[in-house]
């Protein structure tokens, strides 16, 4: 394996820069990649409401042990927590979290895309009402990157919203869309960052300010640079009250107002199309791939069943009937590779890339004259975990397909480590200030 990744190891003494608060923390990939810029975690938060068992919780405690740790409904904690003359939650000097993405996700269709309305998209105010009480100093989080379309209704409207609630408690807001895979990483996965900046100023940008941010001086064009177009920004205005926004913001527009790369402040946000910058080295998917003998035979594809694997991959077009209406119409579906290309960064690994069943939307490797699936082991390099991070609970070992279940859900730690060490140096600069 070329591509390596660092072990965790826990900041302490002098080198902690500062501390944070993590929300919905699946398996630890942000205090993970914040650990390795000095940021020690001090709280934390998983808690996954449509299921008894909490694997993802259990997996952050065999990990980073239960210090600190919370395994309850966030909505109720912060809730309690903004009511309490006591500290529920302490007080960090940042913020993180890759808050619940099921109702923005790609997986959806358009017409099923409810946004802040949704079960879990309402969670954003639990945020709120945090970022109100603990005033951090940055809040870093991270989602899908329909985020920016939601609903599809109101093309942007959701990310409107949280733009003006955040510039209504004081903070400069930067955001960007990244592919990892453009900044070497080994998996093309694509999201939103969003970086916020606790600030006394009242005033809105100027164009000039607002580009000098989203070009070269903002917290995420100095961690993950991009190409200039000295191109005229695009203004989006998301001064009016929430509910006027939800109202009103957008309506029957047919595309976002928001493009891959932008900074708010004040009620005025400033966006344009952004290119990654990076001259460093690419990864691909051979170099985080296991040496055959760590391969469970479970991985192996039976040459019975490689014609399945490759139908499902294949181009078709499928004739169906509609349940309500009966009436017929074709299903296309176009060609993806296989096997998948060593040679290139993997595709983004979805939820259900585990189990042995065929499927067209998970990975498949030739290797000589075999195919294989890709194991743990695999799917957490993808991501930039240490090995078999997700491997043990204190209450036994986890399966195939539940290790998988978090890649998934994951984020790729070493874009969260390139942001941490700006916000450490920042943080660093503030107090040598």
């Amino acid at each position: 394996m070329s591509f390596k990744v660092k072990r965790y190891v826990e900041p302490s003494g002098d080198g902690v820069v500062g501390t944070v608060a993590e929300l919905f923390a699946g398996v630890g990939g942000f205090r993970v990649g914040l650990a390795r810029s000095g940021w020690k975690t001090t709280f934390s938060n998983q808690w996954e409401p449509s299921t008894k068992s909490q694997h993802a919780s259990d997996c952050y405690v065999f990990n980073f042990g239960s210090e600190g740790h919370t395994n309850v409904d966030i909505t109720e904690l912060v809730e309690r927590h903004a009511e309490s003359k006591s500290t529920l939650i302490p007080k960090t000097d940042l913020l993180v979290g890759g808050f619940p993405c099921q109702d923005y996700s790609v997986a959806k269709s358009l017409n099923s895309s409810k946004g802040l309305e949704g079960k879990k998209g309402v969670l954003w105010w639990s945020i709120r009402a945090l970022v109100e009480k603990n005033r951090p100093r940055y809040i870093f989080l991270e989602n899908v990157d329909r985020l920016l379309k939601s609903p599809a209704t109101q093309r942007g409207r959701d990310f409107a919203i949280m733009l003006n609630t955040l510039g209504e408690l004081g903070y400069l807001i930067e955001w960007r869309i990244v592919n990892a895979a453009e900044y070497g990483f080994p998996q093309r996965r694509i999201r939103v960052f969003i970086v916020a900046t606790k600030t006394t100023r009242k005033k809105a940008l100027t164009e000039s300010e607002a580009a000098l941010i989203i070009r070269s001086s903002g917290v995420l064009a100095r961690a993950l640079p991009i190409q200039s177009f000295h191109q005229e920004l695009e203004i989006v205005d998301v001064s009016a009250s929430p509910d006027v926004l939800t109202a009103t913001f957008s309506t029957g527009a047919t595309k976002s107002p928001f493009l891959s790369s932008g900074v708010c402040l004040a009620g005025k946000a400033y966006t344009e199309k952004s290119e990654a910058k990076y001259s460093g080295k690419k990864y691909v998917l051979a170099d985080v791939l296991a040496e055959n003998e760590q391969v469970g035979p479970e991985y192996w594809v039976p040459g019975d069943r490689i014609s399945e694997w490759e139908y499902l991959k294949g181009a078709k077009s499928i004739e169906r009937t509609h349940k309500e209406s009966g009436a017929t119409y074709s299903y296309a579906e176009g060609k993806m590779a296989f096997p998948d290309l060593l040679t290139n960064p993997s595709r983004t690994i979805l939820t259900g890339e585990g189990g042995t069943s065929a499927s067209r939307f998970k990975h498949i490797i030739r290797q000589g004259n075999r195919y294989r699936r890709l194991t743990p082991l695999e799917l957490e390099r993808l991501n930039g975990f240490p090995d078999q991070w997700t491997q043990n609970t204190q209450k036994g070992e986890l399966g195939d397909a539940r290790r998988a279940f978090f890649m998934g859900n994951a984020l790729v730690v070493g874009l969260v480590e390139r942001v941490g060490a700006v916000l450490a140096a920042d943080t660093k600069a503030a107090k040598g200030s």
